[in-house]
This record gives C-alpha cells, sequence and structure tokens, in this order.
C-alpha cells in the first residue's frame, strides 16, 4: 500500500497538557507552573530561547489558572482595569525594552495584580535581569517574580517534539526520517518546526512521501544558503 501524503491542510497546533513533552530541560519549569497557586509572591517568570515551548506552557497555565493572555507589544493604558480582574499571562515582556508607553501600561498592571491578589506570568527569551527595561520601578518588580526556565532540548525530547510536529500538519514521515533530522538539525524547537514545514510543502508539491533522501536534500539546501 502506498505512503499517505500530506494534505494540504494548515497545521493544528495542539497546546494541552497532554500535548506537553516533559524532559530534564523543562521538569523544573514545568513544576513551577504546576504549582502556581503556591508562588509567593504571585507572580512567575518564565525564559527560554525561540520555539522552547513557551507559549505552550503559557497556554497550559492559562487554562489551569483560568487567565488571559496578552503579547506585552498590546498592552495600553486602557487595558489595565480590564486586565487586572483574573489571572494573567504577559508574553515577550523582553520585546518592549523600546517601548515605554507598554511598559508604563505593565507596571500599572503588575501593581493592580498584586493588589487583586491575582497571580501574573510574564514571558521572555533571556534571563530577566538582561532584558533592559528601561523602566528601572518595572525591572525591579520583573527581578522580584520567581524564575523558570526552559532549557534547550536533548536528543529525546527534540524527536519527541518533531513527531508531534509531522502529526499536527497530518504527515507520517518514514521511521527513520526523524533519528536523522534529530542528529543534523539546528538543536531547537524553532528549526524543527522549519523543517517540519519545508519537508511538508516539499513532499505535497512533488507527491512524495516524506523521507530521509528528502530531508537531508532540504536541510543540505539549508546549509548553502547560510554559507
Amino acid at each position: 500500500m502506498a505512503e499517505q501524503l500530506g494534505l494540504n491542510l494548515p497545521a493544528r497546533t495542539a497546546l494541552g497538557r497532554d500535548d506537553f513533552m516533559v524532559a530534564p530541560s523543562n521538569a523544573v519549569a514545568v513544576a513551577m507552573i504546576d504549582r502556581w497557586a503556591a508562588w509567593a509572591p504571585p507572580k512567575l517568570v518564565l525564559t527560554g530561547p525561540a520555539g522552547s515551548g513557551k507559549t505552550h506552557l503559557t497556554h497550559v497555565w492559562a487554562s489551569d489558572a483560568g487567565a488571559q493572555i496578552i503579547a506585552a507589544r498590546d498592552l495600553t493604558d486602557t487595558s489595565v482595569l480590564s486586565l487586572a480582574d483574573a489571572p494573567l499571562a504577559v508574553e515577550d515582556v523582553d520585546e518592549i525594552a523600546t517601548n515605554p508607553d507598554a511598559q508604563t501600561a505593565l507596571f500599572h498592571l503588575h501593581n493592580a495584580l498584586q493588589s487583586a491578589g491575582q497571580p501574573l506570568l510574564m514571558t521572555g527569551k533571556l534571563a530577566p535581569a538582561l532584558w533592559q527595561l528601561t523602566l528601572p520601578d518595572l525591572q525591579s518588580r520583573v527581578d522580584a517574580a520567581g524564575h523558570a526556565v526552559l532549557d534547550a532540548p536533548d536528543d529525546r525530547l527534540l524527536a519527541a517534539v518533531t513527531a508531534k510536529l509531522f502529526a499536527d500538519r497530518q504527515l507520517n514521515p518514514r521511521p527513520d526520517v526523524i533519528p536523522y533530522l534529530v542528529t543534523h538539525m539546528e538543536r531547537s524547537f524553532d528549526a524543527a518546526r522549519d523543517i517540519v514545514a519545508r519537508l511538508d510543502a516539499t513532499s505535497l508539491a512533488r507527491k512524495k512521501a516524506v523521507t530521509r533522501a528528502l530531508a537531508a536534500e532540504l536541510l543540505d539546501k539549508a546549509a548553502e544558503s547560510e554559507g
């Protein structure tokens, strides 16, 4: 029987708790998220490189805590009151280092949440001390939060996430594809997401299955374009 080929359907990103793979590189962060009700003070900073699982884990926490999620760059003074009456996750706080208005809004929002006894989760790529926020009062409040780190994935976790990315796209790669990718691609979730997307598009365009040979071809092309 011919191997089933990928369909021209959008990828379905699964963000539930059961879809999050726990491994040594993220186990401490997951445990801290799971114990959110015991945060003292009730705020946490979650950091890790792009594609490390911050968004996924943020959605896991939001579902458990009944929290809203907003990008830091979208914060405004007028949004403070509407966001301060429930648990809140603010993503990519490090990206507002040059946005004084968003920093001021987050400062007032932080204080309002603390006064209301509502928990706050903030995310960024680097450690909060490196966010270079220009509002000192906000930086000091961020520094006072607990800190959970998502480390770079090991082989087992990278393989599991790559398999999930294929499943999200309803793709069935040959059995030797994922082991090959794990040992040859850049060791990041972003790299896994990129190569799976390119394998999906190329296999669909050529009407061929996802094979190790195709994976090697696309990785070689990517290396040549970066060289």
